[in-house]
């Protein structure tokens, strides 16, 4: 009776420790999140992401468990802040010791995220990747993410990784079910006319170039349906990826970071795209098959080698 779960238990073990989750994808994933969020601070004066707003009076917000973050802390000196967390990100960016930065970098998101006002959707979704990201990059021994990883690592930290990479998968999936029900919950997505308001709001329209170009289109009934409609059908199918083939996953990557960057282009919102670009590259991309990048800090040269099938692994 014991002998079959035994043998399942030995295969569990060494599908684990062939797992390596150590590679640039998730590096690179780790330098997106970094880049979008430090822009965000090195654009925006803290007078402009801490001001009060509707039922806002105090800031920056301080309440629960944010008044741990960074902004709380220096409640009285914003300027100095920002910049403090401009410098950590950058080291992050870098990929300088993921097990030492790993907490920075989610301390730094979790207090813009929780402490100022002007925030969007990439700034939540930042603060919630890096604090997954955390069980990878504290186990990761590697002194630059861009490196190749040994491969030799106990059992219980790849073990605890692989965890970590389920988890990834799970919430951004939930992320593209959420906002595709979300639209369907609006009149104006169901009916098929969601872009061409969107299309012109004041504040998230597209530049008047844009505008011109893609008003042909916006005012002929059957193209904005399509349209409209298309961007809730993606949404859909990204989330359906994660109990999709990996050899699909490739196709659906391409498309969502074409999505996410028609998206940055028309409404302007840049660091919510650049966020949710790495929230692709960790869903989307086999995170033990490494990109094919320059390499740095003096990494071997099999740190360029890749799978010539890096769709068939976790």
């Amino acid at each position: 009776m014991t002998y079959p779960l035994v043998r399942f238990l030995n295969i569990c073990r060494d599908r684990v420790l062939e797992f390596n989750p150590w590679t640039n994808v998730y590096g690179l994933a780790r330098t997106l999140l970094a880049v979008g969020t430090g822009a965000t601070l090195l654009c925006s004066r803290s007078t402009a992401l801490f001001r009060p707003a509707w039922g806002v009076t105090e800031v920056p917000v301080c309440q629960g468990i944010s008044r741990v973050g960074l902004f709380c802390i220096l409640p009285q000196h914003l300027e100095i802040a920002r910049w403090i967390a401009v410098v950590v990100l950058l080291v992050v960016a870098s990929g300088w010791y993921p097990r030492i930065t790993a907490s920075l970098h989610w301390w730094v998101s979790f207090s813009l995220a929780t402490s100022a006002v002007m925030i969007d959707g990439g700034d939540q979704v930042s603060q919630v990747l890096t604090l997954f990201l955390l069980p990878i990059a504290l186990t990761d021994s590697r002194m630059w993410h861009w490196q190749h990883s040994d491969n030799r690592s106990a059992c219980w930290k790849r073990l605890v990784a692989l965890s970590a990479v389920v988890a990834l998968r799970i919430q951004v999936a939930g992320i593209y079910l959420h906002a595709a029900i979300g639209k369907l919950g609006v009149q104006e997505w169901r009916d098929g006319t969601a872009l061409y308001y969107w299309f012109i709001h004041p504040a998230f329209g597209a530049p008047r170039p844009v505008w011109y170009l893609l008003l042909p289109l916006l005012r002929h009934g059957l193209t904005l349906t399509l349209m409209t409609w298309s961007a809730i059908i993606l949404e859909l199918f990204l989330f359906t990826a994660l109990v999709m083939p990996k050899r699909a996953w490739v196709y659906f990557l391409v498309a969502g970071l074409i999505f996410h960057a028609g998206i940055a282009l028309i409404h302007g919102l840049m660091s919510f795209s650049i966020a949710m670009a790495a929230a692709l590259v960790l869903y989307l991309r086999p995170i033990d098959k490494s990109f094919i990048l320059p390499s740095f800090a003096h990494a071997k040269e099999d740190s360029m080698l890749v799978s010539t099938e890096p769709y068939r692994s976790l």
